[in-house]
């Protein structure tokens, strides 16, 4: 297997990152969907969601980072890190992610669009950089 951090650039911690089974992602920003986006046929009328940014807040006021609170429904996360775009790359939610009730797809990609996050019934506290996803295969 190819060594993963070749193909990651704005890494935030690279030790905590990466491991035996891939490369972990941490995620930058929560945006919440407010209204539709359209998608047609031949693509004349295709429109984006329009999204905010979900509200986050410490937790603690000498805190460093954020905490976002979710409640059930869908949210579209962006990451801190890049894609060099020479490879595409499985991205796969971790383990952690969904052990707590969140999920996203599974997808083959060459740069890192916003990504649809699912969050249960219960809910999710989600720590700014926390790692979601992991990049787990590449293909040049």
């Amino acid at each position: 297997m190819p060594d993963l951090r070749e193909y990651v650039t704005d890494i935030v911690h690279e030790p905590t990152q990466r491991h035996d089974g891939g490369f972990d992602l941490t995620v930058a920003t929560v945006d919440e969907i407010v209204a539709p986006g359209r998608i047609d046929f031949g693509g004349g009328e295709l429109e984006s969601a329009e999204t905010v940014p979900h509200a986050s807040e410490k937790r603690d006021p000498e805190d460093d980072y954020e905490w976002w609170t979710l409640g059930a429904g869908q949210y579209l996360l962006s990451f801190n890190e890049s894609l060099t775009g020479a490879a595409t790359v499985t991205l796969q939610p971790r383990t952690e992610l969904l052990e707590r009730g969140g999920t996203h797809p599974t997808l083959h990609v060459s740069e890192l669009p916003r990504i649809p996050l699912s969050v249960g019934g219960a809910g999710l506290k989600l720590k700014e950089n926390a790692r979601v996803s992991t990049i787990v295969a590449a293909e040049e």
